[in-house]
């Protein structure tokens, strides 16, 4: 694998500058989303809370993000991009006013995470479609899909390390600031970037916005390649992804260790999903990709199986890294796929409903793992979870020659594959 070949996106001008812009501006949100979660931790001592807010910030994704996906297709992406990251910078500096002024409170905080939210449902799936408008070369898409997925990798594990750091040496009130100013990268990126087509619109919309609703979930659901890779990823969503949620209970109560513990076992799952990202981006065969996206997931569920038998903290440590590697190769694997695949004048509700399957499902798993975790325990909930996402895989590699069938003629059709 060459450095060449992994970073071929930023020949791209457009690229350089998008990843550039959205490097520093990722790294300050996810400061954002520390400094919240500490805020609510140190004030209430109240771990509900604390889930209930992760709850409201993500719902919307499942709620917003399939109209949004309408919006996407009629409007300048640009210009949405823009708003969302505007409304969001204002949305940081009025935190950072309001806790250097010592008026901010709990509820406060949980507005505007609510509000962070809605505008990620829509701020995500733009984002995402807007990838596809500033790479010249199709064949790229791999690319740039694994290099951001890899820079939301590194960032989780950056930011919240900075975060301490500031915390500690300076205030909550800090952090929020350097969100709010690192928003400007990323809005005067998107000025700088040049795009032949501002506007995605192929054809006249219907006034129904539920006719079009409905349009871009028969689209998703009645083709199967599409159908099987959203269902699949909605699988590792739903049952596989709430690992994260039980983590604590492995780190604290069966691995016998502590806040240190599990800082290690979620950095180690960060750093297995950043090299995931990496070694994506170094692919190019399409192929491939299929057959990444139908053995990762077995990858994902046998890993989370050993993970949550082990009783050794370093067995534990080796595993984790395994779990966030597969995740993010079928993550991205998937983004790319269906990116390539989409028709133009659909691709903004695909990937809102591709949204919707990674992001609107993981709450309502967390809940659901978490329920079974309280009923059964933790390590019998994982296993259901990594059964779940091996049997998803074994499906889905049934199903693959005839998905590789249907895929064909249209990678013919765009150039990216010859006869």
């Amino acid at each position: 694998m060459s450095l060449t070949q992994s970073l071929q996106s930023f020949k791209s001008r457009n690229y350089r500058l998008f990843f550039s812009g959205q490097s520093l501006s990722m790294i300050g949100s996810l400061m954002t989303e520390t400094t919240c979660a500490w805020l609510v931790s140190s004030q209430t001592e109240s771990v509900t809370l604390l889930g209930l807010i992760g709850f409201l910030s993500q719902v919307p994704n499942l709620i917003v993000s399939p109209l949004a996906g309408i919006w996407i297709e009629q409007f300048n992406r640009r210009n949405i991009l823009i708003a969302t990251q505007f409304i969001m910078m204002i949305l940081s500096l009025a935190l950072a006013i309001f806790a250097f002024t010592g008026i901010i409170s709990i509820w406060q905080i949980i507005c505007a995470s609510i509000l962070q939210g809605l505008l990620s449902s829509v701020e995500i799936p733009a984002r995402y479609a807007f990838i596809m408008d500033i790479i010249e070369n199709k064949e790229d898409i791999t690319n740039a899909t694994a290099l951001h997925s890899s820079l939301l990798s590194g960032s989780r594990i950056i930011a919240p390390a900075i975060a301490g750091i500031i915390i500690a040496s300076l205030s909550p009130a800090h952090c929020f600031l350097i969100d709010g100013i690192s928003y400007i990268t990323i809005i005067t990126a998107l000025l700088a970037i040049k795009v032949n087509k501002l506007t995605m619109v192929h054809r006249n919309y219907q006034n129904n916005i539920w006719q079009n609703l409905k349009e871009g979930f028969t689209y998703a659901y009645y083709f199967l390649p599409i159908r099987s890779i959203l269902l699949l990823i909605a699988l590792l969503s739903f049952l596989g992804m709430p690992y994260l949620r039980i983590m604590p209970v492995f780190a604290i109560q069966i691995l016998q260790g502590d806040s240190t513990t599990l800082g290690f076992l979620t950095g180690a799952s960060g750093l297995g999903a950043l090299c995931g990202g990496i070694y994506l981006s170094s692919q190019t065969n399409l192929v491939r990709l299929g057959k990444i996206i139908a053995f990762a997931p077995a990858i994902f569920g046998t890993a989370l199986i050993t993970f949550s038998l082990s009783r050794s903290f370093w067995l534990s440590l080796m595993i984790v890294p395994i779990i966030g590697c597969s995740y993010i190769l079928e993550y991205s694997s998937s983004n790319s796929v269906l990116q390539i695949i989409s028709d133009d004048e659909k691709r903004g509700r695909l990937m809102s409903i591709y949204n919707m399957s990674v992001m609107g499902i993981i709450p309502f798993g967390n809940l659901f793992i978490s329920g079974l975790a309280s009923i059964f325990n933790a390590t019998n909930a994982l296993i259901f979870g990594g059964l779940s996402c091996i049997l998803g895989s074994i499906i889905f590699y049934k199903m693959l020659p005839k998905i590789e069938n249907l895929l064909h003629p249209i990678y013919v059709s765009k150039g990216i594959l010859d006869e």
